[in-house]
């Protein structure tokens, strides 16, 4: 660390760059420095610094984690790129004077710039310090946000993910220009747009812009699986737009306000956006969150200025309208949103509103005169995923060795959005392995790789990390195997097959065993080998003792699981989450949580393609009504392991473990009477230590080092619990 001050100067020191940032600061314009280097500088947390290397750029200075050193700048890799400096290299560090930026102009790729409007855009800047030609990130800054920026940011995460789908996260832009020409800072009064297209307006302007159609719609052949839904909005904005004098003279007319509801990403605004082009009518794109956030005063200015600038014929698109008008508490803002609605329907102007959440509308939206019709767009199945794979890969240079139908196929849960970053996320791999090539092309390789880090946007927050597994892994168990196969892959795999011979498949499954006996690595095995998209939760995650909490969330775990489908749901420790029910001295939350359940297993909404598994130690705390014929219908004991499966097991976990000659895993596993299978794990994993304490340098696992690991790892299962456990099992097994 250097210091280079000359008279008159500010102060400026020299780092060394460290690519390790802290997991909130990844492509955030964060850098993190020592506490006595903020010192050195005059710095405080969340002021700007410029950084000079290769190129000249700003950013928002944060402590950096105790124990790192004085010498280092952390920063992310999007950071050092702005820098033009790798890993290990030297960088120049100040004070700097930045001020609030007037205007920033961003360039993006034609799929962002299609759909994120440019509110949407300035509030992922939000917070920010920009310089012209640095690349930037949709990621909100929201490690040192201003407090009254808090729920803008909070709602800009969902909205993105809503509209881009995964890909949200890892799109890159880039600053093209901003006024002034310095490092500016970007706030709610800055006006940010896309290059060359849309822009936000201050608080002093009105708005000019955003009457204009949105960039490049899609066209109408580009969206399969939306082909009925686009027909039905077509006839409906044709006939009221074109063919009003049909109307007069049947002495009737037509209201043309719409709630269109789909999985986030599904392309509800796509949908509209091309249908208005195929009429000729002007789009005005309104993003619900960003409005709500305001002051009620300021929301409904920006609400009425929407919808008077609007021009006929025009189509008002309202994203994420339960933003505007909330089920639970609707307040003056939707009484606003409503009014405007209604005089901008009366009007002739179309009002289209899209929501992820329709159980979170108003319902008040739906009164008559208002959003009179509703369009589903569903989540696609494989053969929709198929034709969406063809039109996104359509300008892409294919190997031969691309089976779009195996892609399909491996990507349940994926919704257009998604595809579409899947098939980038492809490109970009493709491009990384052949910089050189004159002719590259995307292999199934790169698409393989890229569904590694891709995943479905329902599942952004499952909680199970699936190993690679499948049931060929699971030792023994090959009658649990079977009726795993028949009652969770089968209805998964086949339900075309279940449809044509006119049968239900089973709605659930019970595990139940010792605890340690493999009942959590079973449903691993199932995820793996079935290819489904698997939530899991523990039964105590979902109670709260807030009223009514409790039960959102289960219908919230339905609803997602839902959206995945096809997909499996794991509920762990199920007997904390579903009790008998009167015996409980909670209030009654889980009464009313095993009714919730009870409710989405078998209620009026039908549940397909969806597998429940439950987890239990003690199913005889589980309510009885849980397990009857419909719900958690197949009870399966996962008992203890014997001696060949004990052997296989500890085969399967010194896998990677160097096990001397005289180690006899077989003989091994018939001395472990009263261990589970997590006991088999432990007993190797104990093996290998010993082996490292009697020396660092050790090759092997030897017999010796065996041994003294059975005097550390004791067998875990009470033989009075087991023995219960087969009770159970006889009277409760199947015939």
């Amino acid at each position: 660390m250097t210091d280079e001050r000359s008279p008159g100067d500010r102060a400026s020191l020299t780092l060394t760059a460290s690519l390790r940032p802290a997991t909130l600061d990844a492509r955030r314009g964060i850098v993190r420095l020592h506490p006595e280097v903020l010192a050195a500088l005059g710095l405080r947390a969340g002021d700007p610094v410029r950084l000079a290397a290769r190129r000249e750029t700003a950013g928002i200075v944060a402590l950096a984690e105790s124990g790192a050193s004085r010498a280092l700048l952390y920063a992310d890799d999007l950071l050092l790129g702005n820098l033009g400096v790798r890993d290990g290299g030297q960088v120049s560090v100040a004070r700097a004077d930045v001020r609030a930026a007037h205007r920033v102009s961003i360039a993006g790729p034609p799929e962002i710039v299609a759909v994120v409007t440019p509110e949407m855009l300035r509030l992922a800047m939000l917070g920010k310090v920009v310089t012209i030609g640095d690349n930037v990130s949709l990621l909100p800054q929201d490690v040192l946000p201003a407090s009254s920026a808090r729920p803008l940011v909070e709602g800009v995460r969902r909205s993105l993910a809503n509209t881009v789908g995964y890909g949200w996260t890892t799109a890159l832009l880039t600053v093209t220009g901003h006024e002034p020409g310095e490092a500016g800072l970007v706030t709610m009064d800055t006006v940010v747009g896309w290059w060359g297209g849309q822009a936000t307006h201050s608080t002093e302007t009105p708005v000019t812009t955003s009457v204009e159609p949105a960039p490049k719609p899609p066209a109408l052949e580009d969206l399969p699986g939306l082909r009925s839904q686009a027909q039905e909005l077509t006839e409906l904005l044709d006939l009221g737009f074109h063919h009003g004098e049909v109307l007069t003279r049947l002495g009737t007319t037509v209201s043309l306000g719409v709630l269109i509801t789909g999985p986030a990403g599904s392309g509800k605004s796509a949908l509209v956006r091309a249908v208005a082009s195929d009429v000729g009518a002007m789009v005005t794109m309104l993003w619900a969150p960003e409005i709500a956030a305001l002051t009620n005063d300021d929301a409904a200015r920006r609400l009425r200025r929407g919808f008077e600038s609007t021009t006929s014929p025009g189509v008002v698109i309202v994203a994420d309208a339960e933003a505007l008008a909330p089920r639970d508490a609707p307040g003056p803002l939707s009484t606003v949103f409503r009014q405007l609605m209604g005089e901008a329907l009366r009007s002739g102007t179309a009002v289209v509103c899209t929501t992820s959440r329709p159980e979170s509308v108003d319902p008040t939206l739906r009164s008559p005169g208002l959003l009179d019709h509703e369009l589903a767009v569903p989540l696609p199945d494989a053969a929709m995923r198929r034709e969406q794979l063809t039109v996104l890969t359509r300008p892409m240079p294919l190997a031969e060795d691309v089976k779009l139908d195996d892609i399909a196929a491996r990507t349940p849960g994926f919704v257009a959005a998604d595809l579409a970053a899947l098939v980038r996320e492809a490109g970009v791999r493709a491009a990384l392995r052949q910089k050189v090539s004159e002719a590259p092309s995307v292999a199934a390789t790169d698409f393989h790789a890229a569904l590694e880090v891709v995943r479905p946007t329902s599942m952004a927050e499952s909680t199970l990390e699936l190993a690679e597994v499948t049931l060929d892994d699971v030792g023994d168990m090959a009658s649990v195997k079977e009726v795993l196969t028949e009652s969770v892959l089968w209805p998964l795999t086949y339900p075309d097959t279940f449809a044509r011979l006119g049968v239900q498949p089973p709605r659930g499954v019970l595990l139940y065993g010792p605890p340690g006996c493999g009942k959590t690595f079973l449903v691993k095995a199932i995820a793996g080998t079935g290819r489904a998209n698997v939530l899991s939760v523990k039964g105590a995650e979902l109670l709260s003792k807030w009223v009514g909490e409790s039960e959102r969330a289960v219908r919230e775990l339905f609803r997602r699981a839902r959206e995945a489908a096809p997909s499996l749901v794991f509920l762990d420790e199920v007997d904390a989450l579903a009790p008998v029910r009167g015996q409980a001295s909670d209030g009654g939350t889980t009464d009313r949580v095993v009714a919730a359940l009870l409710t989405e297993l078998d209620g009026v909404e039908a549940l397909r393609n969806v597998v429940v598994i439950g987890a239990t130690n003690r199913p005889d705390l589980v309510d009885p009504a849980l397990l009857r014929p419909g719900r958690l219908e197949r009870l399966v004991y996962v008992p203890p392991p014997d001696g060949d499966a004990r052997a296989e097991i500890l085969r399967s976990a010194a896998r990677s473990v160097p096990l001397a000659p005289d180690v006899d895993l077989v003989a091994l596993g018939s001395t472990l009477d009263g261990f589970s299978a997590a006991d088999c794990a432990a007993l190797i994993r104990e093996s290998a230590l010993a082996a490292m304490r009697e020396s660092l340098d050790a090759a092997t696992v030897t017999a010796a080092h065996v041994e003294t690991a059975r005097g550390r790892v004791r067998a875990s299962l009470e033989p009075g619990q087991v023995a219960w456990l087969e009770s159970y099992a006889a009277t409760h097994a199947p015939g």
